[in-house]
């Protein structure tokens, strides 16, 4: 007796990996949260806040952090301190410091922040440029109180470096409340808030 074996073949298409549709929502915010838009959104916020956390370093590597209140001048924010206090010592040994600015859009969830590194110095209230940020009244939020008679007084100038993180701006409140982990986060950077500021 015979046995034949048949076996049968199916032929199977080899068909091309197609790429997934473009997600235009996530597109769409994308475009919002960074770009020279978002750039001029940034700038706008920053002058408009005068509320800040500053984060300092001490020599023994020990963090520190203060909120200042602060104005936004010639490309950096200003803010008053001692010479002597804890971030003024510890700006006049460590010139990089972090900034947070945080504020309320929406009732509920987290404020809304922009936050970045930068770099910090000290500047004496007699020093040419602070006196002339005094004398046409740019200073004046941080001047007032008798800021200016404090022998010990002293300027921060703080220069935002590298990119500047933001959580909301320019984000739709939907998105925030519906997804806060994956939504909200934007970037820009310090050259293109300079940019703006031209």
């Amino acid at each position: 007796m015979t046995t034949t074996n048949i076996t049968s073949t199916t032929s199977t298409a080899t068909r091309t990996p197609q790429a997934p549709p473009p997600d235009t929502a996530a597109d769409a915010m994308a475009s919002l949260l960074t770009g020279d838009g978002h750039a001029r959104r940034i700038v706008r916020l920053i002058r408009r806040k005068s509320f800040c956390t500053l984060a300092t370093v001490s020599p023994a590597g020990r963090p520190h952090s203060a909120g200042v209140v602060y104005v936004w001048a010639d490309g950096a924010l200003w803010a008053h301190t001692m010479s002597t206090s804890r971030k003024g010592r510890n700006i006049a040994a460590n010139e990089h410091v972090g900034v947070t600015i945080p504020f309320r859009r929406l009732p509920a969830g987290p404020p809304y922040t922009i936050h970045f590194q930068a770099t910090a110095t000290l500047v004496e209230m007699t020093d040419p440029t602070a006196r002339r940020l005094i004398d046409d009244g740019t200073l004046k939020l941080i001047s007032g109180h008798g800021a200016l008679d404090e022998l010990d007084g002293a300027f921060i100038r703080i220069t935002p470096v590298g990119n500047i993180h933001s959580y909301g701006p320019g984000a739709r409140a939907i998105d925030i409340i519906r997804d806060p982990l994956h939504s909200g986060a934007g970037i820009t950077t310090a050259e293109a808030i300079g940019e703006v500021e031209r």
